[in-house]
């Protein structure tokens, strides 16, 4: 990965789980710019494809504020060009308690573009029932 790519992926991070305000406060539509038609959105085990479903899904979350806080990423490539991405963190969202996530996505690069093919979302919630 060269410089351009690495800024450029870095970019995509910070829309996919930012650290500040972002289109996620503002306007989740937004979103869709880094997502393509076969892109896939899986988010508390609800699976999404299309960038049309994927924004229509990000759009509807009821939440109005959200704070994001990344404590740990890793990338890695991947054989065929990709980057394989796992963000761990913490956000609050409007007055909720804050609460851990998981998100693991995977960068493809078309036609000189980053996109995001592949997105899996989870709050860290332990259920000790």
């Amino acid at each position: 990965m060269n410089l351009l790519q690495a800024t450029r992926h870095r970019s995509i991070i910070k829309l996919l789980a930012p650290t500040e305000d972002s289109e996620w406060e503002t306007n989740r539509t937004q979103l869709g710019a880094i997502y393509i038609d076969a892109s896939c959105l899986t988010w508390e085990g609800q699976q999404f494809q299309g960038k049309a479903a994927i924004v229509e899904k990000l759009s509807s979350l009821p939440f109005q504020k959200i704070q994001h806080s990344i404590t740990a990423q890793d990338h890695q490539p991947t054989p065929d060009s990709c980057i394989l991405s796992m963000v761990v963190g913490q956000l609050k969202a409007d007055e909720d308690p804050i609460m851990g996530f998981h998100q693991i996505f995977l960068l493809k690069n078309i036609n000189d573009a980053w996109v995001c093919t592949n997105d899996m979302f989870r709050l860290a919630l332990h259920n000790f029932g």
